[in-house]
C-alpha cells in the first residue's frame, strides 16, 4: 500500500539511529529520524508518522512521555508505538508502556529480523485502518447526502387545474428568480 506516511526512529546516540535506519532499509518505507523527544513531538503533530520507534531514556523529554502526550491527542493517539530500552527488563516500565498502549517494548540490542517483521505487521495494519476510517468517513457522506435528498426530494409543483392560475414558487426559489420565470 503506497503512502506518504514515515517511520520515525527517535534515539539520542547516533550510533543507534544508524543501525536501526540499516535494519528497516530493506522494507523500502520512508524513514525519519529525530534525537530527542521534543524533536519527536513536534514531527509527529505535523503527520505524515505512521509508525514510530522510540527509545525510552533520552535527555529532556522521555519516551514514555511522548507517548503519555501522543495519547492525549486525537491526530496522534492511534499511532501505533514500538519503545526501545537498553536497560534490561523493568516490570515498573513494561507496566507503564502497556499501560499507555504501546505496541511492543524492545530490548537492545535489536534483532533486526524480528524487528523487520514487528514494524512491518504495526506499520501496514495501522495504514489498512487509516484506509477504513477514510472509506468510513466517505460512506457516511454518501449516507448523509442520499438521506438529506429523500427528506427533502425536489419535486415539480402540480399545475393548478385553472390554466389563469400561475404555477407554485418552488421549494427554495428565490424572489428574484421567480422574477426571472414571469418575464
Amino acid at each position: 500500500m503506497p503512502s506518504d506516511t514515515r517511520i520515525l526512529i527517535v534515539d539520542d546516540h547516533e550510533d543507534t539511529l544508524y543501525a536501526l535506519e540499516s535494519a528497516l532499509a530493506p522494507l523500502g518505507y520512508q524513514l525519519g529520524r529525530a534525537t530527542s523527544g521534543d524533536e519527536a513531538l513536534k514531527e509527529v503533530l505535523r503527520g505524515q508518522v505512521g509508525l514510530l520507534l522510540l527509545d525510552v531514556r533520552m535527555p529532556g523529554v522521555s519516551g514514555l512521555e511522548v507517548v503519555r502526550y501522543m495519547r492525549r491527542v486525537e491526530q496522534t493517539q492511534h499511532i501505533p508505538v514500538i519503545l526501545l530500552t537498553g536497560f534490561g527488563p523493568d516490570q515498573e516500565l513494561t507496566t507503564a508502556a502497556f499501560g499507555l498502549g504501546v505496541a511492543d517494548l524492545v530490548m537492545k540490542p535489536v534483532d533486526p529480523w524480528a524487528l523487520r517483521t514487528k514494524v512491518r505487521y504495526l506499520y501496514d495494519a495501522h495504514q489498512h485502518h487509516l484506509a477504513l476510517e477514510q472509506e468510513v468517513r466517505r460512506l457516511r457522506a454518501q449516507v448523509r447526502e442520499h438521506t438529506e435528498t429523500a427528506v427533502h426530494p425536489q419535486r415539480p409543483a402540480l399545475p393548478h387545474p385553472d390554466v389563469r392560475v400561475p404555477p407554485q414558487r418552488p421549494m427554495g426559489a428565490h424572489a428574484g428568480e421567480l422574477e426571472k420565470d414571469r418575464t
